[in-house]
């Protein structure tokens, strides 16, 4: 006689289901969608909104993260290989999964990215790079449709599918989540024109790519330049700015270990690394876990070495 296996529910009983998924204790229903100017004003009001940027090019990954219980995810086009054809896809995934969908494009003077992304449903973008207070207003213009900005108008499209194109269109302008990369030492030192640009939603820490564009690399023992007076000076500039324009601050961390510092110092739009990282941290710690397991066991098993882990 076969055993059965009662560790789990046995699926040909007839309240399987119920036992496993739909118990008060254990069901959760996905919030309903919040819209944008809802998100935006949360997130004003201090309540963190948690994410994670999208290197793969998977629809698959994208929308099964979207399950996962983060607020946000950011499709990285600047960064990741994935055409607008992958990017429809994974926009796709993300919108059926519920969190809230942003896309990286490649700077100010992306408007096909910034129009193909919006089109596709994106509920905003996030432009890197940004280094004056022009560059900010033509980034915002691409974003806003007429008489506020220059972004085109056209119907049908994805983003229209709900509400229609007067639905989308009328109320775009205020629902739309426009975000701008603090990443160079030229956006800190105009940081004050750059946070007063009307219609900048957040400004988007980049610690990397500052502490680069600042000599931080140079100057400093890694990771020594994360908590660098210098690095600080530029984050409590970029603060002080900030919450005069009562512009959002956001941040790219790897890692949960400073989210509670940021936290205190007034970030809500915070990601905690990429799905890329998400995989190799996780793998890394299995294979951590099975070099113990084998050593308990007498065998002389160990990881693979890489140059990453």
């Amino acid at each position: 006689m076969q055993e059965i296996n009662t560790a789990f529910p046995n699926p040909a009983t007839p309240d399987w289901y119920t036992t496993k998924f739909a118990s008060k204790e254990e069901k959760r229903m996905p919030d309903p969608a919040l819209s944008g100017s809802e998100f935006k004003k949360q997130l004003r009001a201090g309540q963190p909104k948690m994410g994670l940027f999208l290197n793969a090019h998977s629809p698959t990954v994208a929308e099964q993260l979207a399950f996962s219980g983060y607020d946000w995810l950011l499709v990285d086009t600047q960064h990741g290989p994935m055409g607008y054809e992958r990017l429809s896809a994974m926009l796709s995934g993300i919108s059926n999964g519920g969190a809230k969908s942003l896309v990286r494009v490649g700077g100010y003077d992306d408007r096909p990215g910034i129009q193909q992304a919006l089109d596709m449903g994106a509920d905003g973008v996030l432009v890197p790079y940004i280094n004056t207070a022009e560059e900010a207003r033509q980034a915002v213009s691409c974003t806003k449709y007429p008489t506020t900005g220059t972004r085109s108008v056209y119907f049908p499209q994805r983003s229209m599918n709900r509400a229609g194109l007067l639905g989308y269109a009328g109320n775009w302008n205020n629902e739309g989540i426009v975000a701008l990369q603090v990443e160079t030492a030229s956006c800190i030192k105009n940081i004050a024109e750059i946070a007063a640009v009307p219609g900048v939603d957040i400004l988007f820490l980049g610690q990397n790519d500052l502490c680069m564009s600042m000599g931080l690399y140079e100057k400093y023992k890694f990771p020594d330049m994360y908590t660098s007076p210098e690095l600080d000076a530029a984050t409590k500039s970029l603060i002080e700015n900030a919450r005069k324009n009562n512009v959002i601050l956001g941040l790219f961390l790897f890692g949960t270990a400073r989210v509670g510092e940021f936290l205190e110092k007034g970030f809500t739009f915070i990601s905690i690394g990429n799905d890329l990282h998400h995989v190799l941290t996780q793998a890394g710690a299995y294979v951590g876990d099975m070099e113990k397991i084998a050593q308990e066991k007498g065998k002389s098993w160990k990881r693979r070495p890489t140059a990453l882990f």
